[in-house]
């Protein structure tokens, strides 16, 4: 096995009794926070201010701050890290980039983070501008920065800090994909992960520094593998997939935390619903001799500070007209959990792609195609606000219109189902078109077994030698996610209006929309 798991219980002890050289620490730790500093919903959107105050609703900066103060009066020795993706996700970053963010994380007292994927989604820029205006440092190993000016000699790729008398090494760690995710430039060549991690074990080693803590914005199974193959890291605070670990509920993923041989791995969930809390302790040759904790629910048993309630909501004050304007109704809820539209069809997909093609269906386009990644949230029943519409898709991406071989339409679906085990955002939703695909066949070697085109009101195979019109949206016909077959398309034109716009507008046409699938994607 890749990892070997822990199941049995939160606490992983090595040895009983602590000896006078045994070294405490708690480790607070949050990931995948995409600017909720309001509360959210069960669906990981907007929660009114009445869900709020009946106790439905979660996360939310005001009980981060409350949690994570409750959480160092019960320790002498803590720290506080973030696994990547601050950014991106609300209007906060649409309209105030990272400001807030590193307003808040300032705030709330983060000893340092990693550079997460979307921290990258507006380029080097403001990213740096980000880097400047925090009091922690922003961590990456996997990368070479050293012909990007904006980050040459700031991005660091590991650093030391001191808690309690000991030293501690951090070493950051962002998806090797990231070009394909986000907007890092040209001049940026990301890394081998656990390549790059060992190179940082060992200049910290060598420092004689012997607690070393990988944060890690590259996913679950990533973390599990850089832990395998890697020696001298201790701990791994993990982001990107969005994972719960837990050793009280049936819905997570793993122990929390999982150890792979000596390394505990832990992640907790996002969007602030939870605050990860581990407890170690280290011998005195920085060996772990126990590890235990669980993620503390953002609930409404959390009070929320009232002064950052206060500061949220004169914050908002730019950003209300826009997201309280009711521009649609949903008959019931639409399902957008990237569990479930990142590994098959689902509502939020059907909804996004239909919405994009009914936009251009008169310029004679014929399929859309929409990655998954995209996807933010879920919208329940009754009226949807703007703010839902953009907190579903944040990411200001217009309609872009191509034109393709079949092939390459067949070669972009092997790409969107190439990473399902990993839950990756390249997974295609898609109109005007129906698949199969055969989970049993290895990524990229032929797992799409068939492919049919609408043909008025009848479908019909498609053929590898026509041109078809597609449109999907700039990022990935840019070559986000993977689709670097586009990128070449023919007769492109990538300044279409803006998706949530598109989306917004479609669902205002349907009076009460009816969220459905239908099978266009099955498997075999």
């Amino acid at each position: 096995m890749l990892a070997r798991l822990f199941t049995s219980a939160a606490i992983v002890a090595i040895s009983s009794g602590a000896a006078l050289a045994d070294y405490s620490l708690t480790i607070l730790h949050t990931n995948d926070f995409h600017s909720r500093f309001e509360p959210i919903s069960k669906y990981d959107s907007g929660c009114s201010m009445e869900d709020n105050a009946e106790g439905k609703c979660f996360g939310g900066t005001a009980r981060l701050v409350t949690a994570v103060e409750e959480a160092r009066a019960r320790t002498n020795n803590s720290v506080l890290f973030d696994g990547g993706d601050q950014f991106q996700g609300t209007l906060f970053y649409t309209y105030y980039k990272g400001k807030v963010a590193a307003e808040f994380m300032n705030q709330l007292g983060y000893d340092a983070m990693t550079v997460g994927n979307h921290e990258f989604d507006d380029g080097p820029e403001v990213l740096r501008g980000f880097m400047d205006a925090v009091d922690f440092p922003v961590l990456m190993s996997n990368a070479d920065v050293s012909a990007e000016p904006l980050l040459a000699d700031t991005l660091m790729k590991s650093t030391v800090i001191e808690r309690g008398g000991e030293k501690i090494g951090l070493i950051g760690l962002t998806p090797v994909d990231t070009p394909e995710l986000a907007s890092p430039g040209p001049n940026i060549t990301f890394t081998d992960p656990s390549e790059a991690v060992q190179g940082e074990v060992d200049k910290l080693t060598e420092m004689g520094v012997n607690k070393i803590i990988v944060l890690s914005h590259s996913g679950y199974v990533v973390d599990q593998q850089v832990a395998e193959n890697t020696t001298g890291v201790d701990v791994i605070v993990g982001g990107h997939s969005n994972t719960y670990l837990s050793n009280e509920s049936e819905k997570a993923k793993g122990p929390y935390p999982t150890m792979v041989g000596d390394t505990a791995i832990v992640q907790a969930y996002a969007y602030g619903k939870f605050l990860g809390e581990l407890n170690v302790t280290f011998d005195d040759d920085g060996a772990i001799k126990e590890a235990v904790g669980e993620p503390l629910i953002m609930d409404a048993s959390v009070s929320e500070n009232p002064e950052v309630v206060a500061r949220i909501a004169e914050l908002a004050k730019p950003l209300d007209e826009i997201r309280n304007k009711v521009v649609a109704e949903a008959a019931a809820s639409i399902e957008g959990d990237r569990a479930v539209c990142r590994v098959q069809e689902c509502a939020m997909g059907n909804l996004v792609a239909d919405a994009m093609l009914d936009r251009v269906k008169d310029q004679g386009v014929t399929i859309a195609i929409a990655n998954s990644g995209g996807l933010r949230a879920s919208i329940d029943a009754g009226e949807v606000t703007m703010g839902e519409v953009l907190t579903v898709l944040p990411f200001q991406n217009t309609l872009s219109t191509f034109q393709v071989s079949g092939q390459v339409v067949i070669d972009a679906l092997e790409n969107g189902v190439s990473q399902v085990e990993e839950v990756k955002g390249r997974f295609p939703q898609v109109a005007g078109l129906k698949f199969t695909w055969d989970p049993s066949v290895a990524p990229n070697e032929g797992r799409i077994v068939e492919v049919m085109v609408a043909d008025g009101d009848g479908w019909v195979p498609i053929d590898p030698a026509a041109t078809y019109s597609l449109v999907s949206n700039n990022f990935v016909r840019g070559g986000g996610d993977g689709y670097g077959m586009f990128v070449d398309a023919e007769n492109a034109y990538d300044f279409g209006p803006d998706l949530a716009d598109v989306t917004a507008e479609y669902l205002a046409e349907a009076g009460p929309y009816e969220p459905y699938t239908d099978g266009r994607i099955a498997t075999r």
